[in-house]
């Protein structure tokens, strides 16, 4: 693509992305004056250390396409600052969690905090977020991810039986793990929980915009991976200077609950505002093009959670439902009045899901 085409097509993206923009912020316009009243509500969470927990052991694994990432490794033999109860210490059982696009690992915090000390439990930032490693060039695939997911189980996990827990587009490469490596989950996975994702059909998802915007994605996707390196920084900067809407759009998008923790909003706003609009580009095609109906036969034989909330947005609640209905064995747990981050939002609820699934997979292989 020619440099005037280039320039043209980061116009165009940045027309539609305004065009996106202007009609959500249409519907939260309303809001702005309530955001510093919500803001100064009582926050149970104002206090709580997103993003700067304990350090656990960090390592740096490499992928097949050559990408380092940042993963960190919490030990059984830790004692965390919280529990749940039902759970029992199991050691040779590891629990591997993996986050959603435009987040990093600081989206499981309060399964960090809730589960420590009684699984050993492995974090890492997928590739281009958090503190993990871009690529230059080319696009990500979900096959990518599911290689990556392979590189820590090889490296962090080589032995042991596991759990996987995906959220979003974490669920959506631990699918692209089962259907890449079939016998792999048949001989050492005990377990998965799919938090708010989708096997399939994300390009009818409305997220909350008109018909007419959401179909636009389709046709623009080309434009937008090449347009994406020439536009990042500019709309990365816009992205900071307009920080109040940027902040209810995260509210609209990532929760429920009304009005929810300020705390946990601006903590999800970082950390989507720290992906870079290239790396979100380059994630475009994958996730457009993900369909993994059919590959969800590699999870027949495994016992699966799939927890939504049923204010979720970004990967409605249907999806979930879909999920359950290609694995007969499955558990559909639904999340009253959360949204996307449900993990985050009613982390209590969630975590009690996780904790009866996790004792129920422990006890299912003694």
């Amino acid at each position: 693509m020619s440099p005037q085409a280039t320039r043209r097509g980061a116009g165009l993206v940045g027309a539609v992305l305004g065009i996106a923009a202007a009609t959500v912020a249409t519907g939260v316009a309303a809001e702005r004056y309530l955001l510093r009243r919500s803001r100064a509500v009582d926050d149970p969470h104002a206090e709580e250390p997103f993003g700067a927990l304990p350090a656990a052991r960090s390592e740096l694994v490499t992928t097949p396409q050559g990408l380092d990432l940042w993963a960190e490794i919490v030990e059984v033999a830790e004692t965390g600052s919280g529990s749940t109860a039902g759970s029992s210490v199991d050691d040779d059982q590891t629990i591997i969690f993996v986050h959603g696009f435009c987040l990093d690992m600081g989206t499981f915090h309060f399964q960090r905090t809730g589960f420590e000390g009684q699984y050993r439990m492995i974090f890492y930032d997928q590739p281009g977020h958090g503190r993990s490693e871009r690529l230059e060039r080319g696009d990500y695939t979900l096959d990518d991810l599911a290689d990556a997911l392979e590189t820590v189980i090889r490296c962090l996990a080589p032995t042991g039986r596991l759990v996987l827990v995906g959220h979003s587009m974490g669920g959506m490469a631990i699918m692209a793990f089962a259907e890449r490596f079939p016998e792999l989950v048949s001989e050492r996975v005990d377990g998965i929980a799919l938090i708010s994702t989708s096997s399939g059909q994300m390009h009818n998802v409305s997220f909350g915009m008109p018909k007419i915007v959401a179909q636009a994605r389709g046709p623009l996707l080309p434009v937008a991976r090449v347009a994406g390196p020439v536009a990042s920084g500019v709309v990365d900067k816009a992205r900071v200077m307009t920080s109040e809407i940027v902040w209810l759009l995260t509210r609209k998008y990532g929760f429920g609950s009304n009005p929810p923790s300020p705390a946990l909003v601006s903590y999800v706003e970082r950390m989507n505002s720290a992906t870079s609009l290239d790396v979100i580009a380059r994630y475009l095609k994958t996730i457009h093009a993900h369909d993994r109906l059919t590959a969800l036969r590699y999870l027949r034989d495994v016992p699966v959670v799939v927890i939504c909330g049923d204010r979720d947005l970004v990967t409605p609640l249907e999806h979930s439902v879909a999920i359950s209905r290609a694995l007969p064995h499955a558990e559909l747990a639904i999340v009253p009045e959360a949204g996307h981050v449900a993990l985050l939002e009613d982390a209590e609820t969630v975590n009690a899901m996780l904790a009866g699934f996790f004792l129920r997979v422990s006890k299912s292989r003694r």
